[in-house]
């Protein structure tokens, strides 16, 4: 920096470079989350479509991605507290890419349309002011029985595409908050939810009568959760309850411990402490785990 430029030009400067920075950072992260096909395969053309799905408490808005041509399993994705946006989008185009048919709610539609976040990196968990924007969208997502509604209205719309095969059984995938949205889904449809992946859910095990740990006996489904460390580190007794709860309803349960934070599959998580929450190669050994438990459970 020369000595005579002023300290507003100097400030400027690092705010520009710091933005760019971000930019460059999610940008990596979301061609990551894009991923490439498997060695030997051809890339599955898609179709993407910004739909509604009515459900009982009204109508939410929705993406809606699966291959051009045939038939394919359903998916559920059930965003984190930043709602649909572009970094959940790329997660079910790739997995469509996979062979499914992948439906994204706005989990937050009685609230507001998406996207209520562009992105999350510029979020300040620490921040009051921004803190204070989350309960209004996540508390009636959250609300007793709010999941379960909408998950049968979900899957009923899966079930009511073309694109879907409904001989095969349907997969649901969570982040953070989305994670114990899964397991209150797997119980609400049993009969439709082949499999559940958690990616450092929130909530899954409480001293609450409802928790999500205590549905076990209600689900079929082959489930997989992959717990934060610091998760682990505040709750270390909640994965030990997870696996008694799933092995006790005799409920197929992989139950790992990431040394990751919690956040770590979101490319476009905030930093935290001036570190960077996304890991890539843990966020890409958890994605082989959800392509493995889909092809095991829906084919």
């Amino acid at each position: 920096m020369s000595q005579d430029r002023k300290p507003d030009e100097a400030t400027q400067e690092t705010a520009v470079s710091r933005r760019e920075f971000t930019a460059v950072s999610l940008a990596a992260g979301l061609a990551a989350v894009a991923g490439a096909p498997a060695a030997g395969a051809a890339e599955l053309p898609l179709t993407e479509a910004d739909i509604t799905v009515k459900t009982p408490d009204g109508n939410c808005d929705a993406a809606f991605i699966h291959p051009t041509t045939g038939v394919y399993p359903g998916v559920l994705i059930w965003p984190d507290a930043g709602g649909l946006r572009p970094s959940m989008r790329q997660f079910a185009r790739r997995i469509a890419s996979e062979g499914y048919a992948v439906l994204v709610p706005n989990p937050f539609y009685r609230t507001a349309k998406a996207p209520v976040f562009e992105d999350l990196s510029t979020f300040d968990f620490d921040n009051p002011a921004d803190r204070a924007k989350l309960p209004p969208l996540t508390g009636p997502v959250t609300a007793a029985g709010a999941a379960e509604k909408d998950a049968v209205a979900y899957v009923a719309f899966l079930d009511a595409q073309k694109e879907v095969d409904k001989i095969r059984k349907i997969g649901t995938q969570g982040y953070c908050m989305g994670g114990s949205l899964v397991v209150r889904t797997t119980a609400a449809v049993p009969d439709r939810i082949g499999a559940g992946a958690s990616f450092h859910g929130g909530g899954l095990v409480t001293d609450n009568p409802n928790s999500p740990h205590l549905l076990a006996p209600k689900i079929k489904a082959r489930m997989y959760f992959g717990i934060a460390a610091n998760d682990d580190m505040r709750q270390p007794d909640a994965k030990d309850k997870l696996k008694a709860a799933f092995a006790a309803a005799s409920v197929p349960a992989e139950i790992e411990v990431y040394a990751s934070l919690h956040g770590w599959c979101v490319p476009d998580m905030p930093r935290q402490n001036g570190q960077p929450i996304y890991n890539m190669a843990d966020a890409e050994r958890a994605w082989g785990k959800l392509v493995a438990l889909y092809k095991t459970a829906l084919g």
